[in-house]
């Protein structure tokens, strides 16, 4: 394998990883289906988590930040230099700028967010130069998987049939 092969797959290795955490998001919690992991430059899950905002009542528990603080409580610092986020929802403002203040290196992402997506759909917080720390963003990683599977939560929850996938 070359480099960037060997990247490809590993990056679709880790987002096979948060696709099944968002089925256990809905699954187990009926919350929206999103997953995240965080791992570590040596290919370690730092972090895990999924939407807990309803389980919790904490509209903040979304999957990105409940995989940070995991791993910043696992680390004993908050931040988390030389890691990748995968996530399989396009980041928010808010789970995006939790991702630059925590110095994750690398964000990768499968369905993009047109209605809130804050890493390039609606607006694009991490390009913005005047932060004070630069994450590498990547989109469109098993993107089809993942807006199927959250298109299909809210036609169920609108009653309506799931799409074939």
């Amino acid at each position: 394998m070359n480099g960037d092969s060997e990247i490809a797959a590993r990056n679709e290795r880790w987002m096979l990883h948060a696709l099944a955490l968002a089925d256990r998001a809905e699954r187990e919690f009926d919350e929206i289906p999103v997953g995240a992991v965080l791992v570590s430059a040596q290919d370690e899950v730092l972090g895990e988590g999924w939407n807990l905002n309803i389980a919790e009542h904490d509209p903040s528990a979304h999957a990105e930040i409940v995989a940070l603080r995991q791993a910043g409580r696992r680390l004993g610092n908050h931040r988390l230099l030389g890691s990748t986020l995968y996530v399989t929802l396009e980041p928010c403002a808010m789970c995006a700028m939790a991702v630059v203040h925590a110095r994750v290196a690398q964000l990768v992402y499968a369905a993009a967010d047109p209605k809130t997506g804050a890493c390039g759909s609606v607006f694009d917080l991490l390009a913005d130069p005047r932060h004070n720390h630069r994450v590498q963003v990547r989109g469109g990683v098993l993107a089809a998987p993942a807006g199927l599977r959250l298109s299909n939560y809210f036609r169920a929850k609108r009653g309506r049939p799931p799409l074939p996938g």
